[in-house]
């Protein structure tokens, strides 16, 4: 696999964490860019590691990988989508009383999950290429972090005016991520 194909593959798989991030970015009142940064690391962070850990799993369990995969992401972007969707229409929020920021890991470990799960497929793709997989890796890290960064402060500046609506919007997003995920995995 050269650089060129390499590269378009990273922004490939980034695109999902790119829209995660967004919905991230959404949900803050004010850009916080260590919030931000945490967001961008652990996308960036789970997408490097599980083509990783997709090459040494190897083609063993390709199949059980590609034939869940659909219905993984599907259920954790549901449920993250949707407890985005119901914070919004109840009027409630995690945020503090002054309006800040609140960093979720849990929640981020689950979307840092799911929207890489394809990569571990991608891992099995290069252990049969006899790819550079550290290169490989790095630069798929690399791309997803400053994507995803890029992602969060375009949904705070986009966010920053509809506040609510766009936490709605960011919920729906994922949903709408996850049922294209499994609509993608179901056709195969």
């Amino acid at each position: 696999m050269g650089i060129t194909e390499l590269l378009l593959l990273s922004l490939g798989l980034a695109m999902d964490a790119f829209s995660v991030s967004v919905c991230k970015g959404l949900s803050m009142k004010k850009i916080n860019y260590k919030g931000a940064t945490i967001t961008a690391l652990f996308f960036g962070v789970f997408q490097g590691l599980m083509p990783l850990l997709g090459y040494f799993l190897g083609s063993r369990f390709e199949q059980f990988i590609s034939t869940y995969s659909h219905w993984i992401a599907f259920i954790l972007l549901g449920f993250i989508g949707g407890k985005m969707i119901y914070e919004a229409v109840k009027g409630g929020d995690d945020e503090s009383v002054s309006g800040e920021y609140k960093l979720d890991i849990k929640e981020l470990f689950i979307l840092a999950i799911a929207t890489s799960i394809d990569a571990l497929a991608v891992g099995v793709i290069f252990a049969a290429q006899k790819t550079n997989i550290m290169l490989s890796v790095s630069v798929i890290a690399a791309i997803t972090f400053v994507v995803c960064l890029a992602g969060v402060v375009i949904g705070n500046r986009f966010g920053s005016k509809y506040e609510k609506k766009a936490e709605l919007a960011g919920g729906i997003v994922l949903v709408l991520i996850g049922i294209k995920l499994l609509c993608d995995g179901l056709m195969k």
